[in-house]
């Protein structure tokens, strides 16, 4: 059984979270080469099988946000052991978040499992062999990323399946003033 997972894509860390993906399941690594691993989602579980009305609503909310950037530098841990990355600013991603909830209340972040959603990218689980100081010194290399934040990729996760099913364009305002 899978589900969809509306998401920012971050194509500088994907190969990454593609690595820590074959390690714990390989089932999950995708062979659509549009499918972002590494991502921040902004809304999952989603629709599990969108309709017409879902698909334009999402475009809406896509296509009157303007575009903007998030820098990936700061490394944490969740009180669960999850691993991440904390984009900064972190406001545009919230309101993004809280867009899509309002449109899909059927359909709360992660849920409804966490009081606070904190936008982040996932990038391991503590472990008697992971730790905070081991992710930061296998990805310092890589970092800050900064993401222009352009579109938002409608993901199908899934055991062997998982695929990108559609992206959204955000509002490029360059675009006009150019």
């Amino acid at each position: 059984m899978g589900h969809t997972v509306l998401a920012i894509p971050v194509l500088a860390l994907d190969e990454v979270v593609r690595e820590r993906t074959r390690f714990y399941d390989p089932s999950f690594v995708s062979t659509d080469a549009r499918f972002a691993h590494a991502h921040i989602t902004v809304l999952g579980p989603w629709v599990p099988d969108p309709a017409p009305a879902d698909l334009g609503a999402l475009a809406e909310i896509a296509s009157t946000t303007t575009c903007f950037e998030v820098t990936l530098n700061a490394l944490d841990e969740f009180p669960n052991g999850l691993i991440h990355l904390r984009p900064e600013p972190d406001g545009e991603v919230r309101l993004l978040t809280k867009r899509l909830a309002a449109a899909f209340p059927a359909y709360p972040p992660y849920g409804g499992e966490f009081a606070d959603v904190a936008p982040h990218l996932t990038l391991d689980q503590r472990s008697a062999t992971v730790t905070l100081a081991a992710v930061r010194a296998r990805v310092a290399h890589l970092l800050p990323v900064t993401v222009r934040v352009d579109r938002i990729d409608l993901q199908w996760w899934a055991n062997n399946d998982c695929r990108q099913l559609q992206s959204f364009p955000l509002d490029d305002d360059t675009e006009e003033s150019a």
